[in-house]
């Protein structure tokens, strides 16, 4: 008597992750002319599976809140990596004004503005308004790939490109102090236990200024191994994944030093990139940390995309949908520009970097992180405002950065 055709669980994860591996491969090919970016095709790929029942376990960040944060911190920190390999730019205080501008007045800005929002809109208590906007200040090292700068040595690191590349490296970092900062209000809310002193001395200065110097250590002694060692360097091999190695050291001994790993990686990967600028393995170390960032991001957008379809967003009010709103066409755009009021970038350059304020998944992990390590009683609503703006980001962002650059490309003369 026939059993009947079930295939088993491991062959169809196989299958699946041949066909994903083969999409990372092909798509971001296949979108580079379109309209429409990686993001939104997983988003709807990920919709469409769990539309069809097979998936049956929940996909929400906040059934998961510890793989959520761990998936989405191994993401960050990847992209990171890539982020600080790929930029060709000298790192200078003047030649990155228009980085500072963004960190120093554009993130703090952005900040106090969408913490307004959160209490006058959405109605969250201070905590958790200032939470939800110490995660959506900073522009996503991950969703921004199609507005970031090329690959090592490849010319063309044009000052939109360039300035949106660099803050993403850099405010990731800089946002952790004020998740923190919630992080402790909440705990203080519940035992009473004085926050301030241990805040400023540890969280802002400590970890701040510890993060940099280790990352710069990790990435000097990396350099030395991979491009200066005396005998066999590891530049030798010519396997990339000593970039891999060096986005682990980095990150692990930072946070094991207890200072914040994101600043530490992407000064590792700054360090690494200025031990030897021109060399060819540069190109094979970020060739491979960007295909390992692409395939962990289309697991996580998948798993984003079927959550949403399984209802995620139900929750979500029209003052939800109003404050998504103005916190991407209004707070950044006008915090952006306010930020680089004064710089040489043009009118368009400026727009464009105003506007292209990409919300995505170091906003997962700055929430999930501050939900398993405080005292949020609307963790749930947080989610959902969150992964609303998101969504919203994702959308927006991924329909109008192709022809938007391209048409930048087009007015400053540059091959399209």
């Amino acid at each position: 008597m026939s059993q009947g055709w079930e295939p088993d669980a491991y062959i169809v994860a196989l299958t699946a992750a041949g066909i994903l591996i083969a999409l990372v491969v092909w798509l971001p090919l296949a979108l580079s002319r379109r309209p429409i970016s990686l993001p939104i095709v997983c988003l709807i790929i990920g919709g469409l599976i769990s539309a069809t029942g097979y998936v049956a376990i929940d996909l929400s960040p906040q059934a998961h809140p510890y793989i959520t944060e761990r998936l989405s911190e191994f993401v960050v920190i990847v992209a990171l990596m890539g982020a600080g390999l790929k930029i060709d730019r000298v790192f200078s205080f003047r030649e990155w004004q228009l980085t500072w501008r963004l960190l120093l007045i554009t993130m703090p800005l952005s900040i106090a503005a969408i913490m307004v929002v959160g209490v006058s809109v959405l109605g969250l208590s201070a905590v958790s308004a200032l939470l939800l906007a110490a995660s959506l200040a900073p522009t996503d090292p991950v969703l921004a790939a199609d507005i970031q700068v090329g690959g090592p040595l490849d010319g063309g690191e044009d000052t939109v490109r360039f300035a949106l590349t660099s803050e993403a490296g850099l405010n990731d970092g800089l946002a952790f102090p004020f998740v923190h900062l919630a992080i402790a209000l909440s705990l203080s809310a519940r035992t009473g236990e004085p926050w301030l002193a241990e805040w400023i001395t540890y969280n802002v200065l400590w970890e701040t200024a510890a993060g940099v110097v280790c990352g710069w250590l990790v990435g000097r002694l990396f350099g030395w191994l991979t491009f200066r060692m005396p005998g066999d360097t590891l530049a030798k091999t010519g396997d990339g994944l000593v970039a891999i190695a060096a986005t682990f050291v980095s990150y692990g001994v930072s946070e094991m030093l207890h200072c914040y790993g994101f600043f530490a990686v992407f000064v590792t990967a700054l360090t690494l990139r200025a031990a030897h600028r021109n060399h060819d393995f540069q190109r094979d170390m970020h060739d491979i940390t960007e295909q390992i960032e692409r395939i962990t991001m289309m697991v996580l957008l998948l798993a984003f995309g079927g959550a949403i379809a399984g209802g995620l967003l139900a929750g979500i009010g029209w003052r939800d949908v109003l404050a998504a709103a103005v916190i991407l066409l209004a707070i950044r755009p006008l915090a952006g520009l306010l930020g680089m009021h004064g710089s040489a970038a043009t009118r368009g350059e400026k727009v464009s970097i105003a506007f292209f304020g990409i919300r995505g998944v170091g906003s997962v992990y700055y929430v999930s992180y501050a939900i398993n390590h405080g005292d949020f009683s609307d963790g749930n609503r947080l989610w959902a405002i969150l992964c609303l703006v998101v969504l919203f980001s994702i959308l927006i962002h991924g329909l109008t950065v192709t022809p938007a650059m391209r048409w930048l490309d087009r007015s400053h003369g540059r091959r399209v």
